[in-house]
């Protein structure tokens, strides 16, 4: 699997993500969406950087179990159920993501929520890798 990623210097210099995402290979990983459930399906930690460790885990775990790595994923999205808090965090959450994933980043897009399936989930994650 081979990806480019495509950030037209007309557009602004993305942070935390790529514009976009030009992926070659031979099958396409749908990823289900992943909050801070544990092994037991409880929601583990009360503020959204943990939450968000822990749903970004989640997603990696499928992920790999499927036989890609954090370089296959093309796109991500990311449902939080408070915006600003999300902005706020964000450096934070990026050290997250570039310990866990590393530094090439897919797609992405932050959408805010009303709320998530689990009532005390903060943020959920998914997305698509495309794998060789």
């Amino acid at each position: 699997m081979t990806t480019e990623r495509v950030n037209p210097p007309e557009l602004s210099p993305p942070t935390g993500f790529s514009h976009a995402v030009v992926a070659t290979g031979s099958r396409v990983l749908f990823l289900a969406g992943q909050t801070a459930l544990d092994g037991e399906g409880k929601v583990v930690g009360d503020t959204l950087p943990e939450q968000f460790a822990c749903a970004l885990a989640n997603l990696l775990t499928a992920l790999r179990a499927a036989g890609g790595s954090p370089a296959d994923l093309a796109r991500v999205t990311v449902y939080a159920t408070d915006v600003a808090a999300y902005r706020a965090h964000a450096p934070e959450l990026g050290r997250i993501w570039r310990r866990s994933a590393g530094r090439d980043y897919p797609a992405m897009a932050v959408v805010q929520v009303v709320r998530l399936w689990d009532e005390r989930a903060l943020v959920e994650l998914d997305g698509f890798a495309v794998l060789a």
